[in-house]
């Protein structure tokens, strides 16, 4: 029996079965700006939680509280169950305090890190389990932390091969360019899109590699100033923006759309640590790759991908650019990614480490509560 606590997005229901999981959505809170909007968001979305929990836990019960971060003060749901002893597995995706840091440009407020820094600690120190999403992560929460190996169980993002299947081309697209550059993925200040801008404007203005459109998908925070850089870079004809799509099966049209994928994610102690989804999806659609030399890009990604100088824009599109003048390597290296997602990365093989972390705890086949439970979230 799982019970599932998670925000509601554009017209999902508040309420849904779904293949046997009980789904309780809560709303989303008003945005604000600066250190009070951030502070804001973490106190609404834990209020909310620990509310439909106090519900769940009455109506159904449940013997483990499995959170999702972000945020990171979900261990004080769960240190309340712990007192009725319930059991906790800290699902951990996200380096809350080196996400603060990106986003400010690598200069936050020292009161806000230690804040974010004791929050992590806290989830970790609590936790009967961790779950990381791979071994940088592992090895952070082991070190900074001072929490036991043993402890902690890797099970990474696997994309559902079922899910992640070709479609049609978009002919709109495809009338755009004779080569169509993608992006897929939230548009915060950490994830580089900036940075693919610069790319493309050296790609074609110095270049010369003029036949092309980059197809962005997707929105967030730094939607607005991208949209300026590429103003003040003359890049609006060669741009596609589509915005936020909630149609799975729409994004996936714009990626069968696309020749080569980016991922520009820039190094920084956030980035050189973390796993990106995008990268994974990319693979299972055989797309090729151009990514920034990063730790965890290369044990994804292995030689499915291209790999420019960390943070080089002009290295960037110099590997666009061997791409779009060698197809044949752009087809090889895509077959290599999707060959390593069927063979090793697919959550075929990730729910089984998910399972033995649940066993690890004595609790497999008894009732689960989870906010953002990892088996919905790969699925």
């Amino acid at each position: 029996q799982v019970s599932i606590i998670c925000p509601r997005e554009y017209t999902e229901p508040w309420t849904e079965q779904v293949e046997g999981v009980s789904v309780f959505r809560f709303p989303g809170c008003l945005s604000l700006r600066g250190p009070l909007g951030y502070a804001w968001r973490y106190f609404y979305a834990t209020i909310a939680v620990f509310l439909i929990s106090l519900y769940v836990f009455v109506r159904k019960g449940f013997d483990v509280v499995h959170t999702h971060n972000p945020p990171d003060t979900f261990f004080v749901i769960a240190a309340f169950y712990k007192l009725f002893g319930r059991q906790f597995i800290y699902d951990h995706h996200d380096l809350m305090p080196e996400i603060y840091l990106a986003q400010q440009g690598g200069e936050g407020k020292p009161s806000i890190y230690r804040m974010l820094h004791q929050c992590e600690k806290w989830s970790c120190r609590l936790a009967d389990r961790i779950i990381a999403t791979n071994e940088s992560y592992k090895a952070l929460e082991a070190a900074r932390h001072q929490i036991p190996p043993e402890r902690i169980s890797v099970v990474r993002n696997g994309p559902d091969e079922k899910n992640m299947q070709l479609l049609d081309p978009d002919p709109a697209v495809r009338d755009r360019a004779d080569t169509i550059i993608g992006y897929v993925g939230t548009i915060g200040i950490q994830d580089g899109v900036d940075y693919l801008l610069h790319a493309l404007h050296h790609l074609i203005h110095d270049l010369g590699k003029q036949d092309v459109c980059c197809v962005i998908v997707g929105d967030g925070a730094a939607m607005t100033d991208l949209r300026i850089l590429a103003q003040e870079l003359e890049l609006q004809q060669y741009l596609l923006f589509t915005g936020f799509i909630y149609d799975d099966e729409l994004v996936r049209r714009y990626m069968s759309s696309m020749d080569i994928c980016t991922d520009p994610d820039p190094s920084n102690s956030l980035n050189d640590r973390s796993t990106m989804i995008k990268m994974m999806e990319y693979m299972a659609l055989a797309k090729p790759i151009v990514a920034f030399d990063l730790p965890e890009h290369r044990v994804t990604a292995g030689e499915s991908a291209l790999y420019a100088r960390p943070n080089d824009v002009c290295d960037f599109a110099r590997q666009i650019a061997r791409l779009m003048e060698d197809p044949a390597q752009g087809k090889k290296i895509g077959e290599i990614g999707k060959a390593r997602i069927r063979t090793e990365l697919a959550w075929a093989y990730q729910e089984t480490y998910l399972l033995q972390a649940y066993e690890s705890i004595g609790l497999f086949g008894r009732p689960v509560i989870g906010q953002e439970s990892p088996l919905r979230r790969a699925a």
